[in-house]
């Protein structure tokens, strides 16, 4: 697949919208019920502009295709879109003995298991690690586990995300050196 990678800007976040909606509902739905995936994506899963902001959010290009998108952080949030978090201010993290975030992992089904979430993992990892980052660390969900597992992360710990109607959501901590 001929993928072109840029950071997102503004003008992307309703293309990355209908993505995030798009990939979610057709990739999660051998892992998550549908309730589930309703609920994540009205309490957990959005655009976080605080990474298109900070520069740290990639998108990937077929052609006119929006492939996907994922980015990292140099701040404490460890997931969620803007809906999901509070109005206190995003803490900048110390590469020094901190670890880097990776964030919002979205690919279109259509493109799905065709290289482009490695693409983008590679462009975050070398940028966390050319900001001074040591290590990184992700909450996957159950269907992006399987790529991070490939990628050499590793499980730290299952989670629940919780969602507002009182479910949660399975997930894990995974961690990787850098």
């Amino acid at each position: 697949m001929n993928l072109k990678l840029r950071l997102a800007t503004m003008a992307d976040i309703p293309a990355l919208r209908k993505l995030i909606r798009e990939s979610v509902a057709n990739l999660s739905n051998e892992f998550y019920t549908g309730e589930q995936i309703e609920s994540a994506l009205t309490h957990i899963f959005g655009v976080d502009t605080q990474l298109i902001s900070d520069g740290t959010y990639f998108i990937a290009e077929s052609g006119e295709t929006l492939a996907g998108s994922g980015g990292w952080s140099k701040r404490k949030t460890l997931f969620g879109g803007d809906q999901s978090k509070s109005s206190r201010a995003d803490i900048l993290l110390d590469p020094a003995y901190e670890a880097a975030r990776l964030r919002a992992f979205y690919v279109h089904p259509e493109c799905s298991r065709r290289g482009v979430g490695s693409s983008i993992l590679t462009a975050c990892e070398d940028a966390a690690r050319a900001a001074g980052f040591k290590r990184i660390e992700l909450v996957a969900t159950l269907p992006g586990e399987r790529l991070y597992s490939a990628r050499g992360y590793v499980r730290a710990e299952a989670l629940g995300l919780p969602m507002a109607n009182g479910e949660s959501l399975p997930a894990f901590l995974m961690t990787k050196e850098l």
